[in-house]
């Protein structure tokens, strides 16, 4: 069984040639669209003829052709589903679907979606459909703030990220510690020679601008060389067009913006906590 939106087919696979079912366009054979992912797991190309059933059996089959076949809008939320859909005309879903003992069936509609340009609209367009269709319930498909599931995702990728800068800064911070402890006797060196300390403190900063600066650009240059990897990898593995990673330029500057000021704090802290010793400290072996 393939899954269809809105209902379950049973797929009959009937000629995939021009012979037996393959009419000629206007002769009265239906056409659909079905997905690549469909196309693909059914070796179905344009043109061929099918025939599908509501009935998981696939009792009573109508024939269709495949008119094209189209690439689903990606679908987060369905990112492990397997896109075996089709779509076909409004009339021909209601004679597969409607009930042949209810003459009715295939008038009726149980849910209708309106856009609305302005959504301030929505109150004034719920009274005027209850005051021409009573019984009629208008309410607003989209979810209420703080329900969005991708506005969670969001908010703890926001989450996740102030760790990992933390994290990352606190790292940092302990190699420039360390290297300033290196460098203890060649500050101790200059200032004996008469480098006062804010010089000697600039030049530190200026070097934790640069050194941070410059793994900044790295990896900003790191992840838009691996970016399309990333994508391709995934989109093969959920055989989906979904892009998994995008590196904008909005996105590059301010990751630049966010590495540059704390290597130059790490930087400043680090040296600090060297250059305040006296310089009998600094050259002490």
């Amino acid at each position: 069984m393939k899954r269809i939106p809105g209902i379950l087919l049973a797929f009959v696979i009937a000629a995939r040639s021009a012979a037996g079912l393959a009419e000629a366009p206007g002769t009265g054979v239906p056409s659909i669209l079905v997905t690549r992912q469909l196309a693909e797991a059914r070796h179905l190309s344009t043109g061929d003829v099918v025939r599908l059933s509501n009935d998981p059996s696939g009792k009573d089959p109508r024939t269709f052709r495949i008119a094209g076949v189209y690439e689903p809008v990606p679908d987060p939320m369905r990112l492990t589903a397997k896109r075996w859909e089709a779509r076909m005309h409004l009339g021909d879903l209601l004679g597969m679907t409607a009930d042949p003992a209810d003459p009715a069936a295939a008038e009726e509609v149980s849910a209708i979606h309106l856009a609305s340009r302005n959504r301030t609209d929505l109150p004034r367009l719920q009274r005027a459909i209850a005051a021409r269709a009573p019984g009629v319930l208008v309410a607003a498909s989209d979810l209420p703030e703080g329900a969005d599931p991708f506005r969670v995702l969001e908010r703890f990728h926001v989450a996740i990220s102030i760790v990992a800068v933390f994290g990352s800064t606190a790292f940092l911070l302990a190699l420039m510690v360390i290297r300033a402890e290196e460098r203890r006797e060649v500050a101790g060196i200059l200032r004996l020679v008469g480098f006062p300390r804010g010089k000697i403190l600039r030049q530190v900063l200026v070097e934790g601008i640069a050194v941070a600066g410059a793994g900044a650009v790295f990896g900003v240059v790191l992840a838009m060389a691996t970016q399309g990897i990333v994508n391709a990898f995934f989109q093969w593995h959920y055989d989906t067009a979904l892009v998994f990673v995008r590196v904008t330029p909005g996105l590059a500057v301010q990751c630049v913006l966010v590495a540059v000021p704390l290597g130059a704090v790490a930087g400043f802290v680090a040296s600090w906590s060297l250059l305040r010793r006296e310089v009998v400290d600094l050259l002490r072996r």
